[in-house]
């Protein structure tokens, strides 16, 4: 009989040492995977960057192209300006815990903290393992620690932003949002009666379109002298950053077959010497991320897909159209 005892205690301390090492290897992984699926993405990284002028805080109108809506600033160098509402100011809140702090925030960093010194005072990072309970409570503090680390990265992100801006947000706003008029109907861009404060030509319209190839194609070749033709200052700065990013896990992202299947415009304004043009974007693109050394690929695939983002362009007096922004489409 003792020896029962003896050998279902072994099975159970093995079984509470197993669970604990899965819980440390996910609670490690998960991050890092999380950061590669953000990570691989068209240009942009799949989020949403740049400035819109003084608009940057106003949510462009939805179009045929983009009912929805559009995601928040991820990264912009325009800080809210004075003149705008409250709710327009409010900086965007960082997922589930907000700004770092906070209820969530601090509820988040109690559990992270009590698991470590759990590790730390030999109670290992998840305490007694025993029973359902424990293992569900297993599960919520491996995705706490998930969003912990997701909301540090956001953080840091954020803090090492370059603050030095293009200068997009010259004085003087342009006319409020206008109502979309362009029916944006079968491939390219439609072409209906443009009432826009800013009249937007056919021959503008050609040139998004060739700049959304042309910048697909410089991102995918990490063409920085390329992109500084094709897109502002401040873009640039965001994609040396991803560039930056993939080097570091030794991967380069590969946009190739863009094609525009449906476009038009949502708004265009003028602000002081800079016209502004925001246009909704529907195109296939394949989009793969590959290993540097050996080609292979290691998320996406060869096989087309389609996406549908919100591009804003500018253009300075005299000088061609430059993309300004990339807003996602929620």
């Amino acid at each position: 009989m003792p020896g029962i005892w003896e050998t279902n205690m072994n099975f159970s301390q093995r079984s509470r040492s197993l669970f604990k090492t899965i819980a440390v290897v996910l609670a490690l992984a998960l991050p890092t995977a999380l950061a590669i699926s953000s990570a691989d993405a068209r240009v942009g990284g799949g989020m949403s960057s740049g400035s819109r002028g003084s608009r940057t805080y106003s949510a462009p109108p939805s179009t045929t192209t983009a009912p929805g809506s559009t995601s928040q600033f991820n990264r912009t160098y325009t800080q809210p300006g004075a003149g705008m509402n409250s709710a327009a100011a409010a900086p965007a809140r960082g997922g589930l815990f907000g700004r770092a702090g906070g209820f969530m925030g601090g509820l988040a960093a109690g559990f992270l903290g009590a698991g470590l010194l759990g590790m730390l005072f030999g109670g290992g990072l998840f305490g007694g393992l025993g029973g359902l309970s424990s293992i569900i409570g297993l599960i919520i503090q491996i995705v706490l620690v998930v969003l912990v680390v997701r909301l540090a990265m956001s953080w840091w992100q954020r803090r090492h932003t370059p603050q030095a801006a293009y200068a997009n947000a010259d004085a003087g706003a342009g006319p409020g949002p206008q109502a979309n008029n362009r029916s944006g109907l079968g491939g390219g861009f439609g072409f209906g009666a443009n009432n826009a404060p800013l009249e937007i030509k056919p021959d503008d319209y050609e040139a998004f379109e060739r700049l959304l190839g042309d910048v697909q194609s410089a991102w995918s070749n990490e063409d920085v002298a390329k992109l500084h033709t094709l897109a502002t200052p401040e873009m640039v700065s965001y994609f040396e950053q991803d560039f930056g990013q993939n080097r570091a896990r030794n991967v380069v992202n590969k946009v190739s077959d863009v094609k525009l299947l449906q476009g038009d415009l949502a708004e265009s304004w003028r602000e002081g010497e800079t016209d502004y043009a925001t246009v909704a974007l529907r195109f296939a693109l394949t989009d793969k991320t590959l290993d540097r050394n050996t080609g292979a690929i290691v998320a996406g695939s060869e096989q087309p897909g389609e996406a549908t983002e919100v591009w804003t362009f500018a253009r300075r007096p005299g000088g061609a159209w430059e993309l300004s922004a990339i807003q996602q489409t929620n």
